[in-house]
């Protein structure tokens, strides 16, 4: 597997580095990592005062502090990336390199804000996923410990992106660990607000519990079949298949918090000038959130 990790010093970006220190498994099966550390150019003006070799030196000495404690928390954990430095715009520079490398797999530290703050990701990761159709692994909070084996959480909405998060994860089985627990979750609709009236005063007819529970079990088995194949012809076993009810956002970013060490959703993305990056559900997931956030494009499948 090959991974590029942008990393800038902040505790987002070390927990990052945390976390793929803690991929024995994924260690072991010979990750291709790549570290990227992107320098802000400086002003045009105080650069051609100072000179070439000074502007030079200044931002190999900024990018070493940055890289020198990664390079040895990596090492710790028997691991030998590249690692280098660019100086431009962050997000065009780590577009750039995902692209020019063709990896399987982005990563980046970054915190979570509510989803009134505007920025939802921090503006780096935002435009990230705007420019490129990598899948991408944000990892939010504080550094902490993880485990090898992973709890692992697949959402599934019926659309294909679902299929298309498990083909990703079967194909890619290391970053989760030897023994990995995969929970594929699907959240069923309500239909709380049937029976309400209309714009136009009408109210459309009720359903009983009974055929509501139908409705459920039918979008439960429509979501879940296809995925269900897709694990049977790997020949791997889906250790759970988990049902929820009410606003898929809310119930999976609750579900994660109790649950698993990692979500993983199926995402689209936008132009870099578009409002919505990610669509409803996984931007209120990454609002909400602070687990692991695994957000997987069609085309990464």
């Amino acid at each position: 597997m090959k991974i590029l990790a942008a990393v800038d010093g902040s505790e987002f970006t070390r927990n990052a580095i945390e976390f793929l220190a803690s991929r024995q498994t994924l260690i072991n099966s010979g990750l291709d990592l790549q570290i990227l550390n992107v320098q802000l150019r400086l002003p045009a003006r105080p650069a051609r005062i100072v000179g070439k070799e000074v502007v030079r030196a200044y931002y190999a000495d900024e990018a070493e502090k940055i890289l020198k404690p990664v390079r040895s928390r990596l090492d710790k954990a028997g691991l030998r990336p590249t690692v280098r430095y660019a100086v431009g715009h962050p997000a065009s520079e780590i577009s750039v390199a995902a692209q020019k490398a063709a990896v399987d797999l982005v990563v980046l530290g970054s915190h979570g804000r509510s989803a009134l703050a505007g920025l939802l990701l921090g503006s780096v990761t935002t435009e990230v996923l705007a420019r490129t159709e990598t899948a991408m692994l944000i990892v939010r909070g504080k550094e902490k410990a993880y485990s090898d084996s992973l709890k692992v959480g697949i959402a599934i909405d019926g659309s294909a992106y679902g299929p298309a998060a498990v083909r990703y994860v079967l194909r890619h089985k290391a970053l989760f660990g030897s023994r990995p627990s995969i929970s594929l979750i699907h959240v069923v609709h309500t239909y709380d607000l049937v029976g309400m009236p209309s714009a136009a005063g009408i109210a459309p007819p009720a359903f009983s519990p009974t055929e509501v529970r139908a409705m459920q079990d039918k979008a439960f088995e429509a979501a879940m079949g296809p995925v269900r194949k897709l694990f049977k012809d790997k020949g791997a076993a889906v250790v759970d298949e988990v049902r929820l009810s009410g606003s898929p956002g809310d119930e999976l970013t609750a579900y994660a918090k109790k649950k698993l060490d990692l979500l993983v959703i199926g995402s689209h993305g936008y132009g870099a000038f578009k409002a919505a990056v990610m669509g409803s559900v996984a931007t209120r997931v990454a609002a909400q959130g602070s687990s692991p956030l695994l957000l997987i494009r069609r085309s990464s499948e």
